[in-house]
């Protein structure tokens, strides 16, 4: 399944609900473009909802990684929510679970902004 995601706003936070494979190809682009047309819209406030996400590879590992770093760069956080066991070991090998804010309920990922 190709990677999908919509955007909702609570208050200045933006929550985005991705659903499917973030993988080589399509998947990563698709978040890619996602977070940079945020980024680039003054979006400051981000949260990655991968509850729908059954798959992620090294791609889209990487797409996150940089995601993160786009969003930082213009100033602004980006967390994830809601995390699949697979996407949560893959986070936990990678040792990337340390660098992302990982929320597991979304009223208090939108608390948890500064």
């Amino acid at each position: 399944m190709a990677l999908q995601g919509t955007c909702r706003q609570i208050g200045e936070v933006a929550i985005i609900d991705f659903s499917g494979k973030i993988t080589l190809g399509e998947g990563s682009a698709t978040l890619r473009k996602t977070i940079r047309e945020m980024a680039d819209g003054g979006q400051k406030k981000i949260v990655l909802n991968l509850a729908d996400v059954d798959y992620i590879d090294s791609s889209g590992i990487g797409e996150l990684v940089s995601g993160f770093t786009t969003v930082r760069s213009a100033g602004g956080e980006l967390k994830l929510l809601h995390l699949t066991k697979r996407v949560h070991d893959i986070l936990q090998i990678t040792r990337l679970f340390t660098v992302f804010d990982v929320q597991s309920d979304e009223s208090s990922a939108v608390r948890s902004f500064k």
